[in-house]
Order: structure tokens, then C-alpha cells, then sequence
């Protein structure tokens, strides 16, 4: 793991709490803020943590949340059950993210491991943030793909974070930029 205090600093600001593991960088938006973190399976005290990819842009974070209260799980979920070739990608991303995961922990390590594939699911489809997250890492995840438009651009014109009398936080000035919505629910 990278994990670097002027990341953690920010990922911490874009949270709103200090980060449970050490934190690793592997999406960047366009102002070079993290966008996406990769978080060790077990957490600092030991305990497993199944979401590999972490989402902490409040940008990405606040639209998806949108097309989540939109009921955009449920549509996620018909939709992969409705599509052959979309349910085989679909299990594919589970099946890896799941592996991905597991080459991360030592096998000779005692304790409880984190299960399931994307976000912790064992069947279906349950948090539109972290297979945003999953495929903002660069994986292949048609979940992710999918709610994709809706989330980008990531098209900020102020930094989410910024550094207030040596403090990072929170950007006061930050807004959501507008965009027009790409899919109706």
C-alpha cells in the first residue's frame, strides 16, 4: 500500500472521518484528488472488510446516491437478470474482485477473511457505489459501466477539499457543478 499523508489527509476530508487502513490511490479526478481508494481486506483492528474499491469523491458519491434512491439497484438487478451476457459479466466481476481481494491477505493469517464479491454481496447487486468504484479502478464491471453516465464527469471546478489554516478539509467554495441527467428512472 501507498498510503501517503497528504492522500490520507484528503481521503479523510472527503469521508468525513479518518480512514479504518492504510489508504492506496488508484483513481484520480482531473484536479488530482482521489476518486477512488483501495482498502486491505482486513481493517487496522483486524476486522475483514469485503469492499476492496472505496469510493470517497462526494461528487461520485452524491450522484450515485441519486440513482440509488431512484431505485437504480432494483433496475441494476433486472436489468443483469434480463441480459445472459450481462449476468456472465456480472458474475465475472464478482468472481475476480472476490480473487483480487484474496491475493491480498496472507494465507497463513489467522483469523476471520472478508467473503463475497463486490461491496461484500453474495448474490445480486447490492450498492451501486462500490461497483462504481470497482470499475472507476479500471475493472470490467457492467454495473459500474452502467451508472457510469450518471455519475460523470467528475467535472468540478473547485476542489472538494482544501487546506484551511494547515487543516485539510472540507472546500466551503466547493459546489456540484450541473449537468443534465443521462438516464431516467
Amino acid at each position: 500500500m501507498t498510503d501517503t499523508k497528504p492522500d490520507r489527509d484528503v481521503v479523510a476530508a472527503q469521508i468525513d472521518r479518518e480512514p479504518r487502513a492504510p489508504v492506496d490511490v488508484v483513481a484520480r479526478c482531473h484536479l488530482g484528488l482521489p476518486v477512488v481508494i483501495e482498502v486491505p481486506p482486513r481493517l487496522d483492528d483486524g476486522t475483514p472488510f469485503p469492499t476492496l474499491y472505496w469510493l470517497t469523491c462526494p461528487l461520485a458519491v452524491r450522484r450515485i446516491g441519486r440513482v440509488e434512491a431512484a431505485g437504480g439497484v432494483r433496475l441494476a438487478e433486472q436489468r443483469t437478470a434480463a441480459d445472459p451476457d450481462l449476468a456472465r459479466r456480472h458474475d465475472a466481476a464478482m468472481a475476480r474482485y472476490a480473487a483480487q481481494r484474496e491475493l491480498r491477505i496472507d494465507p497463513t493469517s489467522p483469523g476471520p477473511r472478508p467473503r463475497g464479491g463486490v461491496g461484500g454481496a453474495s448474490a445480486g447487486i447490492k450498492c451501486l457505489h462500490a461497483h462504481y468504484a470497482d470499475h472507476a479502478a479500471g475493472n470490467d464491471n457492467p454495473t459500474g459501466e452502467w451508472v457510469a453516465p450518471d455519475v460523470e464527469p467528475l467535472n468540478c471546478t473547485e476542489p472538494c477539499v482544501a487546506q484551511v489554516a494547515g487543516t485539510v478539509m472540507r472546500n466551503p467554495q466547493w459546489r456540484e457543478p450541473t449537468r443534465a441527467s443521462s438516464t431516467e428512472y
